[in-house]
């Protein structure tokens, strides 16, 4: 996957470089990433839906683990090209993709023809008791959530359980969830895989410095 980027001249030449070799280092985009500091909460204009002949939705195939998070967000599992179909009926204006590896090349050809932007952040997928959480690259990846005009986003890795989970469960913090709603949607998608550490980092994640930005979407406590 190439980076993309672009600088302006003659403004602390070498010290944006290194600020954008430590950026590049977290997250890495198919297309120029929008920075961060300023969030625009505005909602998106209003996206017309997609109209299915009658037969054509036996066609529409979600990704593994896919489900709706709230206005705007999705989650699933690794989609491939039996769910393009599907995804296009979503409108996604964007994609977080949480697993280190490559995309094939038919998932990029597929992302620039629909104009997705790919938020990419590469969180190796160890099993216990080897996790390690990058706490700052989730971060990072928040905010590419909380910022409106990355919806409608869909949120994946491989099947849609561990780390989507932890970003997914970050997020319901955020939006006051108590910690054992947290931990029953966690559960729910992993199923038999849930994992302690998972569990513990998500109950340790500080939300504090999120807190002033405003949310458009729903913020419901559970």
């Amino acid at each position: 996957m190439k980076e993309d980027t672009k600088t302006k001249p003659n403004q602390n030449k070498h010290h944006h470089q290194q600020g954008s070799q430590q950026q590049q280092q977290i997250c890495r985009t198919i297309e120029v990433v929008h920075t961060v500091d300023h969030i625009d909460m505005s909602p998106p204009p209003v996206m017309s839906p997609v109209v299915v002949a009658p037969g054509d939705d036996l066609n529409l195939i979600p990704p593994l683990n896919f489900a709706m998070v709230d206005n705007g967000i999705f989650r699933s599992g690794f989609p491939d090209s039996a769910n393009f179909s599907f995804l296009q009926t979503l409108h996604l204006r964007s994609i977080i993709y949480l697993c280190p590896e490559p995309y094939p090349e038919a998932n990029i050809e597929f992302f620039k023809s629909n104009g997705i932007k790919v938020f990419h952040f590469g969180i190796e997928g160890h099993k216990e008791p080897f996790v390690n959480i990058p706490e700052d690259t989730i971060r990072e990846a928040l905010k590419v959530v909380l910022d409106v005009r990355n919806h409608p986003v869909l949120i994946h890795c491989k099947r849609g359980k561990h780390r989507t989970g932890c970003l997914v469960g970050c997020l319901r913090k955020l939006q006051r969830w108590c910690l054992s709603s947290v931990f029953d949607e966690y559960q729910r998608f992993a199923a038999a895989k849930a994992r302690v550490s998972d569990q513990r980092f998500m109950e340790l994640f500080d939300v504090s410095s999120f807190k002033h930005l405003p949310m458009s979407f729903s913020c419901s406590k559970k």
